[in-house]
């Protein structure tokens, strides 16, 4: 017994230190354990509904957009978080549906676009907040976005400040990888025409990549899936050639219908695009921008705020107009 234990402590002495000290991937698949994604019953698409029975657009906005599986989105003003995302996946698990939910809330949000700054007061508060975030999903299967344009809002960053935002996400995948060990977590990877893939690759790896499920894209964006799925390809490319692994991405087709005009903020004559499902060129297309929220204060949502609900904003979004 004795012979036998010290061949298998010299076999695993031989093997790469990256293989020795890589993270156990997660044996569950939530999309397994699940039968379907869930559909959040107080999204601000279905508030809005059941508020005005009576609009004439009510009945499109409910059937296109409310009814659509979609990710609900976690930050400052979800009180208790752990008790918020337990609750939320808990009522998912209640209908064995499998629920999308955003992370956003991290130190200097959006920091250089502005438009939804805000966040946790400090990284030590962060990782409080995070830390009870996957606390509240537990065991139960969901599927996480990760703090969406944290790693391409980088442009007038110093790089002690980049080095934080990094270690911010890092600590944010070791808590899932502790405590909810059936979520799938997804780090945002930007969109393609923000950050070159080769530059997007060294920062997802930067930030612990390999300790995720795969990388997220187009949230809250316009670009076309063909576009997203080709830049996804070439950011696992660099992943390969630079650090020997790739991952699986999603792309957020919430708004891309009709692609992209150039414009990122509310900008007109967007359509809805593939509702929420596996595969469709990537492991999955998801709804993670709900349709109609606003993008801030401009373009055709000038005078509203960050996710404020424009319901003619979602009516024409159906339409394509």
């Amino acid at each position: 017994m004795r012979r036998r234990l010290c061949a298998l402590l010299a076999a695993f002495s031989a093997l790469p230190l990256a293989l020795a000290l890589a993270p156990a991937a997660h044996a569950a698949d939530p999309t397994t354990m699940t039968s379907g994604f869930y559909v959040d019953p107080n999204s601000s698409a279905k508030r809005w509904v059941a508020a005005n029975p009576g609009d004439g657009r009510a009945p499109a906005i409910e059937s296109a957009i409310a009814d659509t599986p979609m990710a609900h989105w976690f930050g400052s003003w979800s009180g208790t978080i752990g008790t918020a995302t337990g609750a939320y996946v808990g009522a998912a698990a209640y209908q064995h549906k499998l629920p999308l939910l955003v992370a956003y809330n991290i130190y200097k949000r959006d920091y250089c676009g502005g438009q939804s700054s805000g966040g946790a007061s400090s990284p030590s508060a962060y990782a409080n907040w995070i830390a009870q975030f996957a606390g509240g999903i537990a065991d139960r299967p969901a599927v996480v976005l990760l703090e969406p344009d944290s790693l391409a809002d980088y442009d007038c960053m110093n790089q002690a400040q980049i080095d934080q935002r990094e270690s911010m996400i890092t600590g944010a995948l070791t808590q899932f990888n502790r405590q909810a060990p059936n979520t799938w977590v997804y780090l945002d990877a930007g969109n393609p025409h923000w950050v070159s893939a080769a530059a997007m690759a060294q920062r997802l790896n930067a930030a612990g990549l390999r300790q995720a499920h795969g990388f997220s894209l187009n949230i809250s964006n316009y670009f076309t899936t063909a576009d997203n799925i080709a830049y996804g390809n070439a950011v696992n490319s660099e992943l390969s050639a630079r650090y020997g692994y790739t991952k699986p991405f999603v792309v957020d087709t919430s708004r891309n219908g009709n692609g992209s005009d150039g414009q990122w903020c509310n900008p007109p004559g967007r359509r809805i695009g593939t509702p929420t499902q596996r595969g469709g060129g990537a492991e999955m297309l998801l709804w993670i921008k709900t349709p109609g929220e606003s993008d801030g204060d401009c373009g055709v949502g000038a005078g509203s705020s960050a996710g404020q609900f424009l319901p003619e904003a979602a009516y024409k979004m159906i339409y394509g107009y």
